[in-house]
């Protein structure tokens, strides 16, 4: 196995960053961007959401619902997210991060918003990905740094760090409206590399991995932080994945990670993914698509105790197990 890992890591690292160069293309073409105002709230839940950037964290970009005076004494849980090809660039998740934010969660993204334009493209094989490059950085946005990732996962912890102080602070319009106990490390591709790594935190509740997998031992340079195998063992929360099959270039080592977590025994583990899907994911179609409904379902069982959407990961034949294409492997999940 470490072997494998081994010969992969090359190919993996390059084609984290071309995969996700191509999925930022939307449905046919389009730019993952939506072509609309950050402050137009979308989402089909029951909290039509925003984007927005807030001036105490201009390195992030947040997604909430609208409307925060409709919660009364319900909190919002807390979500950081990391971009795939471990971009800077806070909006290149939107339809999928808005989605999730519409059902009542706050989401930070890491970078800031940067446009359609400049969060989307290929990125060349072995280039560090810097959406907007060519522009003038936004303002407190980190440096890049030479010859390595554009972000790292100390910012997911920012995030979080960010959150819990809004939550406290009085002139703060998240003043006492979210759910601390409550906090979720995702992201996708080289952003999920980070959510696991910012996972140590004992803050966070649940992580979650989309398209992504540890890579384990390294033979090339810095294009994402180095977290060894090891990590999984100082996690302390369910730990999910949501992968495409096999041609997916994070699949395997979603596996891997999933059979070292199910060895390790302590923590609830799944592994799910899709035949056909790729390493893209449905992330900027419409809503966010099927991953964005996955979450959706995920989020509510693992952070509001919803038993209906657990019913999707749950049970002998649960609602993901028996849905064509999908396969689903689950340790200490009943």
């Amino acid at each position: 196995m470490v072997r494998t890992l081994k010969a992969g890591a090359t190919v993996l690292a390059i084609c984290l960053m071309v995969a996700h160069g191509r999925a930022q293309q939307g449905p046919r073409g389009t730019q993952g961007a939506l072509p609309v105002a950050p402050d137009s709230p979308l989402g089909t839940g029951p909290y039509k959401a925003l984007m927005e950037m807030d001036a105490a964290l201009m390195t992030h970009t947040a997604y909430r619902p609208a409307d925060l005076t409709v919660f009364g004494a319900t909190k919002l849980p807390i979500i950081a997210w990391g971009n795939g090809a471990c971009a800077n660039a806070g909006d290149a998740f939107r339809p999928f991060l808005t989605e999730i934010a519409s059902h009542g969660y706050l989401a930070v993204a890491i970078g800031p918003i940067v446009g359609g334009a400049r969060a989307s493209g290929p990125v060349a094989p072995g280039a560090v990905a810097t959406p907007g490059a060519g522009a003038p950085p936004a303002a407190g946005a980190p440096p890049v740094r030479a010859g390595g990732p554009a972000t790292s996962s100390s910012q997911l912890v920012d995030a979080i760090d960010w959150a819990v102080r809004e939550n406290t602070r009085r002139t703060s319009k998240y003043f006492g409206k979210l759910d601390t106990t409550k906090i979720a490390v995702m992201g996708q591709s080289c952003g999920g590399v980070q959510a696991v790594a910012a996972s140590v935190d004992p803050r966070v509740t649940i992580t979650v991995g989309w398209n992504t997998g540890l890579v384990g031992p390294r033979t090339t340079g810095p294009i994402m932080e180095d977290v060894p195998k090891e990590t999984l063992e100082k996690l302390h929360g369910p730990v999910a994945y949501f992968t495409g099959d096999p041609g997916d270039v994070a699949h395997p080592n979603a596996a891997d990670d999933f059979k070292r977590l199910e060895a390790i025994g302590r923590l609830p583990a799944l592994h799910a993914w899709k035949d056909g899907m790729t390493h893209g994911g449905t992330y900027r179609e419409e809503n966010g698509g099927e991953m964005a409904r996955i979450a959706v379902a995920y989020l509510a069982w693992r952070l509001k105790g919803d038993q209906t959407a657990g019913r999707m990961f749950t049970g002998p034949n649960c609602g993901l197990c028996t849905t064509l294409g999908w396969h689903v492997s689950r340790a200490r999940i009943e």
